[in-house]
């Protein structure tokens, strides 16, 4: 991080993600849950709901029925930061069966060939408006072969359809291609190999902490900031988090730090001095720009995560601006 000013946090407002209440801790909670095979993305969603009795949960990136595997499920005010998972790429690994059998330099030529930009048309059952769009396979590999089946691992764009994409290379193969089975394994910072949570591990969790026992619940729902590793980020003065949390625009005197390299129209994190998620925003500036001036709205906000109140009211009333006040309601700044 490159330090734009410099001043210390008041301790009495706010918290570090992993220090935060309880409370707070689930309203900012994210769970890496990994997701069986049977029930909707959506039934998931309620189960966990019911079961931790909140009253908002949300998922990333829905999973069909059949499929299994990495299921992002962000509790309360963490269910705004959810669309930052969109960033990512995401892996899975997928059995192909190929409806004829082909010479295996065949199938390699094919799998490297799609691994590139390719354009795909939703498949008919799907959420989103069926017309042609591209997407990037960044990697595509054959981890094992057992007759016309195939072990396939896939990193690819947020909204790639892998039953499509498996569909189109068995047309470009000239047999045919089918998914028999899919299981998602990375979305991001959230993997298997950093360990997923099941259904069961949540809901003994859940029966702990009623019994006064926290430790095994705060072990499972992970501080939603741990998902944004890889997006740019600006910290924050303490006088500009409750202005940004009502709808203002952070300006370059609201900055502490920043990361290197932001361009214009990238998105970026605002977090507090203590590493709180305060919103989403787009650059206005870049870094660079921002180094060499005092004054300008630098980042629009796009979505506000943290909740109103967090931290005390630092901007002046408006009547103090005006020689003749009409109201005494506080006045919501432009930028801060």
């Amino acid at each position: 991080m490159i330090t734009v000013a410099e001043e210390s946090t008041d301790s009495s407002h706010g918290f570090e993600p992993s220090k935060r209440p309880i409370s707070l801790y689930l309203n900012y909670g994210l769970i890496p849950l990994d997701k069986t095979r049977g029930p909707t993305s959506h039934e998931v969603v309620a189960w966990v709901r019911r079961m931790m009795g909140i009253e908002k949960a949300g998922h990333s990136g829905t999973l069909d029925p059949g499929v299994s595997g990495v299921l992002p499920i962000g509790l309360g005010h963490a269910t705004k930061a959810l669309s930052l998972l969109l960033l990512f790429p995401k892996e899975y690994v997928a059995v192909m069966r190929i409806h004829s059998s082909v010479p295996r330099a065949e199938v390699d030529r094919i799998v490297k060939e799609f691994t590139d930009e390719i354009f795909q048309k939703p498949p008919q059952r799907s959420s989103v408006k069926r017309q042609v769009r591209s997407r990037r396979i960044h990697e595509m590999e054959i981890l094992e072969q057992q007759g016309n089946l195939f072990l396939v691992r896939v990193v690819c764009q947020s909204g790639t359809y892998i039953r499509k994409l498996i569909y189109d290379m068995g047309e470009v193969l000239a047999v045919g291609a089918t998914m028999v089975e899919l299981r998602r394994t990375k979305v991001g910072p959230l993997t298997e190999e950093k360990g997923l949570v099941t259904l069961h591990d949540l809901y003994d969790a859940v029966c702990r902490m009623k019994e006064g026992d926290e430790t095994r619940i705060r072990s499972l729902v992970m501080p939603v900031e741990n998902t944004i590793t890889g997006v740019k980020k600006v910290v924050i003065k303490d006088a500009a988090v409750d202005a940004i949390c009502h709808g203002a625009m952070l300006a370059v005197p609201g900055i502490l730090s920043i990361s290197p390299g932001i361009t214009k129209g990238e998105t970026v994190v605002l977090l507090s001095a203590k590493g709180e998620l305060v919103a989403i925003a787009e650059a206005k500036m870049s870094t660079d720009e921002i180094m060499v001036t005092k004054k300008g709205i630098a980042f629009p906000v796009k979505r506000v995560v943290m909740d109103q109140g967090t931290y005390p009211k630092m901007w002046k009333k408006a009547a103090e601006h005006k020689e003749s006040a009409e109201s005494e309601d506080d006045d919501i700044p432009e930028g801060f």
